[in-house]
């Protein structure tokens, strides 16, 4: 974990709720006790005044059919039968954390969730320059982000025990030696500490 991280602003800060699927979090062992984590984060981000985005994986048929051969990617979603579809239901955002009016939501048709979305241009309309990061995969959506969003000059906050990967070694190779070179790597109880208390207007 990183030491003394510095205050977020809620105002410019958004926790980016990264596939939280039905067909995902049935992957992870402890998926209920990280849904709670996740949240109390949302819950308490919304309540600083902060933006809540989500991030979702689904796939149409012409999205596929797309998908090059030498993208492992595709075989992987060809062999899953449709259970990546846009309808699926193993693609719906998991209800215990489902998306209020006004939330930035956004379906991805690869790893990261900049590349094939309006992630970014949503964000930078809100005037967002920090992002907190809560996802499954830590291998995957989570590190894509992490390594993205760097890139275009965000601040990065990840919230360790609000990510999951299948193979618990990873996980913990990336939050503590990989992550912390280009974001704050904090547990989910420490965000209140972080965040701003909501100003009167």
């Amino acid at each position: 974990m990183t030491d003394a991280p510095a205050p977020i602003d809620p105002r410019h800060a958004a926790l980016l709720a990264m596939d939280f699927q039905a067909g995902i979090v049935g992957r992870i062992s402890d998926g209920d006790a990280l849904l709670d984590r996740v949240a109390g984060a949302i819950a308490l981000v919304r309540e600083r005044g902060g933006t809540i985005g989500y991030v979702r994986v689904a796939f149409t048929d012409a999205d596929v059919a797309a998908m090059p051969a030498s993208n492992k990617m595709a075989a992987t979603i060809a062999a899953a039968g449709g259970a990546f579809g846009t309808d699926a239901p193993g693609t719906a955002i998991d209800e215990r954390i489902a998306p209020e009016d006004g939330d930035v939501v956004v379906r991805k048709t690869r790893v990261g969730p900049f590349l094939t979305t309006d992630l970014d241009a949503q964000l930078r309309e809100r005037g967002i320059t920090t992002l907190i990061l809560a996802g499954i995969s830590t291998s995957g959506v989570v590190l894509s982000t992490v390594r993205d969003a760097a890139d275009r000059d965000y601040r990065l906050v990840v919230l360790a025990d609000s990510c999951a990967d299948t193979d618990p070694e990873v996980h913990q190779l990336l939050t503590t030696k990989v992550f912390p070179r280009q974001a704050d790597v904090i547990t989910t109880a420490a965000l209140g500490e972080l965040l701003a208390a909501p100003t009167a207007a």
